[in-house]
């Protein structure tokens, strides 16, 4: 589990750090490879929770092994790909394997263990996840400088074969309890996969189409017709994938707002920092990893201060700070960006980034618990594949809307970047900048948010245990 659930976790980031090799061999506009991250977090995000269902349905053992070979099939397509949108397509079934992986990983870890050694493994495998996290950046540099960036994912198949192995070896045979719900929505998961997905192309598109021209206003409307038709769908249904019942909690939805946020500003941002420190800095890819390391280690760290905290204050006060931080860190990267003495000294990043990564840190730890605790128990499993979903649409949304700004003021510049040409260092500097505005501005935003929301009304503190327990 923990070796399937790392692939996962480091194939969201690690790709970013490969994104302008990988344009200058296959080529393609700025929109094309924008794609490469946000249809393997588009999918994943959207079939998620169907996953679940059909894990129950089919046994999860069965499920999870299908998936296993499925990420590792696509992660040699990816390997192999002779040009980007053929990338693209087997991004977007690598993410489907990523979610089948993702969404099976903490129930054969709860079948196997009992009592304290369930704990054990449960904290194991969440450490292990955020390390290999922080590890991403420096190894995806590693591979691309020393190797080439096809070697992201052909790393994946020696990992895949063995963790297919492991499978077989020592997963517990499938027994689905008697009674458990069988119910798989095809149907929801594909409106929702083609609402998201239409809805993207539209962004990223929207530059070369023209934001008012027949063709982006036709996906548009179409995107949210479907989106709508899902919603709908999902009002009535039993066993939904995502139930807007759960929304008229406000602190559910102040923490569903939260975790979507962070994956916006936190994914989505990671692609346009790798973009300016290439093509402003001229960084190698492994200087990229060592300069992205502090926003990794910051939010490793604050999380478990996060998590501490939310003993002793109001969880939207402490999720509040996370974002407090989050807008402080964009603002000094935005006014950082177009200096000269970041590009002579580019260490002088490293304090804001800290910041940055604190912020995501102390923002991210608390939502789950918000999550769970402002809703009924028997609602765990419709909480957590929610909450998982949402991260990862944030993530891939994120991306393609950060980019549409990214790529306006790249364009508005005069630079040829967007049909393939090189831009200029200063061009990319005031278009980064303009992102991590941008971030600061959403950041602050969603702090005020999260403060009506999740209020001490709507989710008191939770108090420190006394004596020495």
């Amino acid at each position: 589990m923990i070796a399937a659930s790392s692939l996962v976790v480091i194939d969201m980031t690690i790709v970013a750090i490969g994104l302008p090799d990988i344009r200058r061999e296959l080529g393609g506009s700025l929109a094309d490879i924008q794609w490469v991250m946000v249809a393997y977090l588009i999918t994943m995000g959207a079939v998620t929770q169907v996953m679940g269902s059909l894990s129950d349905a089919v046994g999860r053992r069965r499920v999870f092994l299908l998936g296993v070979a499925l990420f590792t099939a696509a992660s040699v397509a990816c390997g192999l790909a002779p040009g980007v949108y053929f990338l693209d397509v087997a991004r977007a079934v690598q993410g489907v394997g990523g979610a089948i992986l993702m969404v099976n990983a903490l129930p054969l870890l709860s079948h196997q263990f009992e009592g304290e050694r369930r704990n054990m493994a449960i904290s194991t495998w969440g450490s292990a996840a955020t390390a290999v996290g922080l590890l991403a950046p420096l190894l995806g540099g590693v591979l691309v400088e020393w190797l080439s960036w096809r070697a992201l994912f052909l790393v994946n198949l020696p990992v895949g074969l063995a963790i297919l192995a492991l499978g077989l070896c020592h997963l517990p045979a499938d027994t689905p309890a008697s009674g458990a719900v069988r119910t798989v929505r095809w149907h929801s998961a594909l409106l929702l996969t083609a609402a998201l997905g239409l809805g993207n192309f539209a962004l990223l598109r929207g530059a070369d189409q023209g934001w008012t021209s027949p063709a982006t206003l036709l996906q548009s409307a179409t995107a949210l017709a479907l989106l709508a038709l899902f919603l709908r769908g999902e009002s009535r249904a039993q066993a939904p994938l995502l139930d807007p019942a759960l929304f008229r909690a406000p602190a559910f939805t102040g923490a569903a707002l939260a975790v979507f946020m962070s994956r916006v500003l936190t994914i989505g941002g990671t692609v346009y920092f790798v973009q300016y420190f290439h093509d402003a800095l001229h960084l190698g890819p492994v200087a990229t990893g060592l300069l992205l390391a502090p926003v990794f280690l910051a939010q490793m760290a604050a999380g478990m201060a996060g998590g501490k905290l939310l003993t002793r204050f109001a969880p939207g006060h402490v999720i509040a700070t996370g974002y407090a931080c989050k807008a402080a860190g964009a603002a000094l990267l935005g006014l950082a960006f177009p200096t000269a003495a970041v590009e002579t000294h580019p260490w002088l990043l490293a304090l804001p980034l800290l910041v940055w990564g604190t912020g995501g840190g102390i923002a991210g730890a608390p939502v789950m618990a918000v999550a769970m605790n402002v809703t009924a128990r028997d609602r765990a499993g419709m909480v957590s594949g929610t909450i998982t979903s949402l991260a990862s649409i944030g993530a891939g949304l994120g991306t393609a809307t950060l980019g549409v700004l990214y790529a306006s003021r790249l364009t508005g510049s005069g630079s040829t970047a967007g049909s393939g040409g090189t831009p200029p260092p200063e061009a990319v500097a005031h278009a980064a900048a303009s992102v991590l505005y941008t971030s600061a501005a959403l950041a602050a935003l969603t702090l005020a948010a999260v403060l009506i929301l999740i209020s001490p009304r709507h989710a008191p503190a939770r108090k420190a245990s006394s004596g020495s327990g």
